[in-house]
């Protein structure tokens, strides 16, 4: 999938270690694995997708790339901010590009942005919370 982009080519090592860590997140959940999410989610996780009422937490974001999903058949990821406060928290903001299979089988492009706050753990990264969803859902 694609995810390369002039922006990342100026991180610096932690940020491009983050970025690669939302990158495998994605590659997680286009192959629709539920195990690795429940490992790389904190407990205490909380989201909330553009358009919807309220946030959600941690059973929805692993039930979110379950197999009960649209597949995802083609992505392109844009980072367009990477921050990470003294090592230990990160905030990642992007925009993405999607072809997901449709309910009629068919696929369908979406596009949206997120940003995603990450805590340190080890030489990782844990998901603490996100924000943002498709574009034109408000």
């Amino acid at each position: 999938m694609d995810t390369k982009d002039r922006e990342a080519q100026h991180f610096s090592q932690v940020q491009r270690e983050l970025w690669e860590h939302v990158t495998e997140l994605w590659e997680i959940a286009r192959r629709r694995e539920t195990g690795p999410v429940r490992k790389l989610l904190h407990r205490d996780y909380t989201g909330w997708v553009t358009g919807l009422d309220t946030p959600h937490d941690y059973e929805a974001a692993v039930a979110s790339v379950g197999p009960d999903t649209p597949q995802v058949l083609r992505y392109r990821l844009k980072p367009l901010k990477v921050t990470v406060f003294d090592h230990e928290v990160g905030v990642v903001h992007y925009s993405y590009e999607a072809d997901v299979e449709a309910a009629d089988g068919a696929p369908k492009q979406i596009a949206g942005r997120w940003t995603e706050i990450y805590k340190r753990r080890g030489s990782g990264w844990l998901m603490i919370a996100v924000s943002g969803g498709p574009d034109g859902m408000r």
